[in-house]
């Protein structure tokens, strides 16, 4: 007889993995009217501090006036030796007086002693109020930061959050109010972004390897095919062509890789002298300068920054080939200088070449684009130059300018703190 196999335990229910300890949903089911929010916490502050205040002027005036009923209420003037004698009134008259002439100057002497005791009630009520006033507001400026800390600990470490240390939290502690959620979801923001920074990361470097190997292999067969002796003039040509066409694909692939590296703040700094990096700039570029016919003219002063020497050494190599690139035919110069100014290193190139009208100016540091020209389509260049430069400096928490030089030309400024 079969026997009936014993039924396997169904499999345990998928467990929800644990709510880090920002998670602002964990606080989502709480009634609101039982959450210290910070208004109900300001409520009762500033209401308490208002009771409390209250109080105090209240019994400071209750004593005040009390003195003052008193200094009112007294007698101002004494019988000596069947004499009226008064050292409060000096209208009361002395010796054999009327009854009316007592009492008209009794009446006056009253009020005169009425009139000190409320100026003074009045002097020492405006006093005590300024005083109060002080603590109160001293008081409500030690409370308000004490309320107000959490926020300036967000600020602090949304400033200090960068696209490369993506890996800092706020995580505050203290009672769930509003200021507790808007860092939960701080964090919450900060964890989305660190998961796209880190899926760009890995595709700028799966990109690179997956652009650069084809690219490298294609060059690689027709610098074999070019070598080969029996090749015909119109192989030859067409191999050269096809050489310049894959040339101009890794510069632009380069060229992209580095616009989506230098996007992000430069964390790992070094200290970097501009004027070496223009320096070595020049000496690029000084062959491309002498065919062309242009001169270069340095005026560098050391100008020591902190940030990455290739990335900045990037900025004056572009700068440089398009000063040149985009140059008159003949008689055409470049000047390049570096000095420390304002608390900022400067990079300066100025070029002779065509005249750029100053609505165009910003048109030149968008990818692909050209003074007059929407795409590339020259020789010149992939159009990435100034784009890279801006993002390198922007990298470095500079910034880069271009004005239109008076005859033609450009003056490129990049300033970075120093």
């Amino acid at each position: 007889m079969a026997t009936a196999s014993s039924a396997s335990p169904p499999p345990p229910a998928p467990q929800a993995p644990p709510r880090p300890p920002w998670d602002p949903q964990s606080a989502e089911h709480q009634p609101p009217w039982l959450r210290p929010t910070i208004r109900i916490r300001l409520t009762v502050l500033y209401g308490g501090m208002f009771l409390i205040a209250g109080v105090l002027l209240l019994w400071i005036i209750y004593l005040l006036a009390a003195q003052a009923i008193r200094q009112g209420s007294e007698i101002p003037f004494t019988f000596v030796d069947a004499t009226i004698r008064s050292t409060n009134c000096s209208a009361l008259p002395a010796g054999n007086i009327t009854p009316d002439q007592f009492n008209q100057a009794l009446n006056v002497c009253m009020q005169h002693q009425r009139d000190v005791a409320l100026n003074t009630l009045l002097k020492r009520s405006l006093l005590a109020l300024i005083g109060l006033a002080v603590v109160a507001f001293a008081f409500g400026y030690v409370m308000a930061g004490r309320v107000l800390a959490p926020l300036g600990r967000i600020t602090r470490t949304a400033r200090s959050v960068v696209g490369t240390d993506l890996k800092r939290r706020i995580e505050l502690d203290g009672p769930d109010d509003e200021l507790k959620e808007l860092a939960d979801t701080f964090d919450e923001m900060l964890d989305r972004l660190e998961r796209s920074f880190d899926a760009q990361r890995r595709f700028v470097a799966n990109a690179s390897h997956e652009l650069r190997t084809p690219l490298a292999i294609n060059r690689t067969l027709l610098e074999v095919q070019l070598s080969d002796p029996e090749a015909s003039a119109d192989l030859q040509q067409l191999g050269k062509t096809l050489l310049a066409t894959n040339e101009r694909s890794e510069q632009l692939v380069e060229g992209l890789l580095l616009l989506a590296r230098s996007d992000n703040e430069i964390v790992d700094r070094k200290p970097v002298d501009l004027a070496e990096a223009a320096s070595q700039a020049l000496e690029q570029t000084r062959g491309e300068g002498k065919a062309k016919g242009v001169e270069l003219r340095a005026a560098l002063e050391s100008a020591v920054v902190q940030g990455n020497g290739v990335l900045l050494e990037r900025i004056a190599l572009n700068l440089v080939q398009n000063a040149v690139r985009y140059n008159v035919p003949e008689g055409g110069w470049v000047e390049v200088g570096t000095e420390v100014r304002n608390g900022h290193a400067l990079i300066v190139v100025a070029n002779t070449g065509p005249v750029v009208p100053a609505y165009e100016i910003d048109n030149l540091f968008e990818p692909f684009r050209r003074l007059r020209t929407e795409r590339t389509g020259s020789d010149k260049g992939v159009g990435l130059g100034l784009s890279i430069a801006r993002s390198v400096a922007r990298a470095h928490g500079g910034v880069i300018t271009a004005e239109p030089r008076e005859g033609g030309g450009l003056v490129m400024r990049v300033a970075i703190p120093v």
